[in-house]
């Protein structure tokens, strides 16, 4: 019986190919897009279990319903200040950040 090749490569190996190694442009350029997608899915997870409406949220933190749709769907950068009201002000919870080295 003949063996078959293993074509399996792990995730961070399958980054590596697509996008180069840790360091380079373009795997930086992947790592911060992915981390505003990341929070765009957790702005909106937090939403939901609220049970708000992106115009309810929005009204609560004072800006607009387009705003926060921008954010849920990663077209839109997000100034800290504002990310802290939504969390704040429209979701009632506090802002908490560490640094990974």
């Amino acid at each position: 019986m003949k063996k078959e090749k293993n074509n399996l490569s792990s995730f961070s190996e399958h980054l590596d190919s697509q996008y180069g190694k840790r360091g380079s442009a373009s795997r930086e350029e992947y790592e911060q897009e992915f981390e505003a997608f990341k929070l765009g899915v957790f702005l909106q997870e937090l939403r939901k279990e609220k049970g708000m409406t992106q115009e309810e949220l929005a009204v609560k933190c004072g800006t607009s319903k387009n705003y926060i749709s921008r954010i849920e769907n990663n077209a839109s950068d997000i100034r800290l200040s504002t990310l802290m009201r939504i969390i704040r002000e429209g979701l009632g919870g506090n802002l908490k950040l560490s640094v990974d080295l």
